[in-house]
């Protein structure tokens, strides 16, 4: 019987101050798998990536729960949710958050050195070879199209074996063709580790290859069901 990985209780967070304060998430629950495929759809200001972001343990909540594989990231202090996230949360952003003076191998290597790997620099070099970028090992960012600067970040991102990928429009800054391609790795990547994968992308035909499709809107989810086949 499949274990739950993420499971969100009555998460509320409200983001800015006074007159600016927005209420983002308001009594949100969730629950996902082990090895679960999940796409969060909605309008732009939904509270979509916020939601990621509290599922990285990047955001506080200001009140409810938050356990990820039956830890309770909600209970820890800053510093043990960096180090939970480390060892076992991958995350891709949009805009590939790459170390511009680094090259692709040292990219991979260094948040592996920073969280003890003992081998980080071979670990980096298997996963980009498994990305397919085994002849860019030494190639900075600007040296690399948006494609390859994505498989550099989808290589960082499961360097440490995570039990759950987050992607945030992972194929948002790339033309058909390569998010295509891109979309094809991060699915292709789950299954053979068993992840559980959570995006958030406008792209319907991306959302519809995940196996749940959540709708959220003003904060709240909407829509909790199985993607279309």
């Amino acid at each position: 019987m499949p274990q739950t990985l993420i499971e969100l209780k009555n998460a509320d967070l409200t983001l800015g101050s006074e007159a600016s304060s927005v209420h983002v998430l308001k009594s949100m629950n969730l629950e996902l798998n082990e090895g679960e495929s999940a796409g969060i759809v909605g309008p732009s200001g939904s509270g979509k990536s916020t939601l990621l972001m509290v599922l990285a343990g990047l955001e506080r909540l200001d009140s409810g729960e938050i356990h990820i594989a039956g830890s309770a990231i909600h209970e820890m202090t800053e510093d043990e949710a960096a180090a939970f996230r480390g060892r076992n949360i991958g995350i891709v952003f949009q805009s590939f958050h790459l170390i511009p003076n680094m090259t692709a191998l040292e990219n991979v290597a260094v948040p592996l050195e920073l969280a003890g790997e003992k081998n980080a620099f071979e670990k980096a070099k298997e996963e980009l070879v498994a990305v397919g970028l085994g002849e860019r090992l030494t190639h900075y960012p600007s040296e690399l199209s948006g494609g390859e600067q994505q498989r550099v970040a989808i290589a960082r991102a499961l360097a440490p074996s995570p039990k759950l990928l987050i992607a945030d429009e992972p194929t948002g800054n790339l033309d058909g063709d390569t998010g295509q391609q891109i979309a094809d790795l991060l699915f292709q990547k789950q299954k053979e580790r068993d992840m559980t994968l959570v995006l958030v992308t406008h792209d319907p035909s991306l959302a519809d290859r995940c196996e749940r499709k959540i709708g959220v809107r003003s904060g709240e989810i909407e829509a909790y069901s199985e993607a279309a086949e």
